[in-house]
């Protein structure tokens, strides 16, 4: 018998018990497409992960100050970093990129009879814009002349073009800070909110020098941090190791000692962050991988029951001249149909619930920008662990009918 006339009279067979075949379904329809849905939710995870690091910046690795620790407790910070130890990272360090220091502060924006607190205050150096991957939307960035004299300019973000000037263009216009009037030479590209809630577009960024000697009134040429960018991803390492090296030079830090700064890579961070997203997923795909098999558990249920209500016609197949293994075939292939009908259905179920559940996201979290992910290789797997559950749950039941004696079958009643 070929397999196409075999196809046919499982297919026959299953649409005599319509109801029946479709509670069958039922179980395989909620395990697939509960499998599809947590693998696609947790790789949208590690896409929003993934999105919110890069918007961070091209390859970053940020240098702080040291805590200082007494007894156990963390005391406050040793001022250590300097703005020449940025400039040595980013001239002498063959795997950097750029460098700029950063010097933060805090303190409301005014315009006219408006005003807005920055979430972000920041003193920064020239390349600042290099090393955070950021474009300008308008204007220019301030110049080493501007942070060599301290001039007192700025470039806002989206959030304070909105809230300060609404429709008025902001470039030349003055706002105040601290009642120090800073011009407007720049407005930063739109980049929105990240994984936290936090504005990224709530900023003000002058030069570092403004910053200490207008807003903190301060001669010293420390800085809270500095933040480099690696010249490539696969040179994040060599970069770390090149800033550590100089740094340790620089500060006449000798073998042994503990060093009066920490260097972070955040791709570590993005790689620890995509591995704890990667388990989740999988323990949740595994949890949802359940139902699969009480569905495949439903099918041979089924499909044993099939086999008693069938053996006359078993037994008269046999009878006619049809072999044990014609019976097999019969019997697993409509067990595979069933399994795949549910997970056709599953799929499409998985990948709609899993674009559901991420627009809802979005939604109800105005800090959440969720990318919709549908797992094409985790909706083929799903396809074929349905079927390898229809083989897997209906080789029994199939191969049960294909022993039965002819004789005590044709005369079961």
């Amino acid at each position: 018998m070929s397999f196409w006339d075999t196809f046919t009279i499982a297919i026959r067979a299953l649409l005599k018990n319509k109801m029946r075949a479709s509670l069958t379904v039922l179980g395989v329809v909620i395990g697939i497409a509960a499998v599809t849905t947590m693998v696609s939710i947790g790789q949208s995870a590690s896409a929003l992960v993934q999105g919110q690091f890069e918007a961070l910046g091209t390859n970053v690795i940020v240098v702080f100050p040291e805590y200082q620790r007494r007894g156990g407790v963390r005391q406050s910070m040793t001022v250590t970093l300097t703005a020449d130890d940025s400039d040595a990272i980013g001239t002498e360090c063959r795997s950097v990129l750029a460098s700029s220091p950063i010097v933060g502060a805090s303190g409301q924006a005014i315009f006219g009879s408006s005003n807005w607190s920055p979430r972000e205050l920041q003193g920064v150096g020239e390349d600042y814009l290099i090393v955070r991957n950021w474009d300008l939307e308008a204007g220019g960035f301030f110049t080493d002349s501007d942070i060599r004299s301290g001039a007192k300019v700025c470039v806002i973000g989206n959030t304070l073009v909105r809230k300060l000037f609404q429709t008025t263009n902001p470039i030349g216009k003055l706002l105040r800070v601290r009642n120090i009037p800073f011009r407007v030479v720049g407005i930063l590209e739109k980049k929105g909110v990240n994984m936290v809630g936090d504005d990224q577009d709530n900023i003000l960024l002058m030069p570092y020098t403004t910053v200490r000697r207008s807003l903190q009134g301060s001669r010293f040429n420390d800085v809270g941090a500095i933040m480099v960018s690696a010249v490539a991803p696969d040179r994040m390492d060599s970069a770390t190791s090149e800033i550590e090296q100089i740094l340790f030079e620089r500060h006449g830090i000798p073998p042994g000692v503990k060093p009066d700064f920490r260097v972070q890579n955040t791709t570590e961070i993005a790689d620890t962050l995509g591995v704890i997203t990667g388990t989740l997923t999988m323990m949740l795909a595994a949890i949802a991988g359940i139902s699969l098999l009480v569905g495949g558990v439903g099918i041979m249920n089924i499909m044993l029951v099939s086999v008693t209500e069938r053996t006359r016609e078993i037994g008269i197949r046999m009878a006619i001249g049809a072999r044990g293994r014609d019976i097999l075939w019969q019997f697993l292939v409509e067990s595979v149909v069933l399994s795949c009908i549910g997970g056709a259905i599953g799929v499409t179920l998985g990948v709609s619930a899993s674009a559901g559940v991420t627009m809802l996201i979005n939604s109800f979290s105005s800090g959440s920008d969720w990318p919709i992910v549908v797992s094409l290789p985790a909706a083929a797997v799903a396809m074929g662990f349905a079927a390898a559950v229809g083989i897997f749950f209906g080789f029994y039941p199939a191969r049960r009918a294909s022993k039965l004696d002819p004789i005590d079958a044709l005369r079961y009643e």
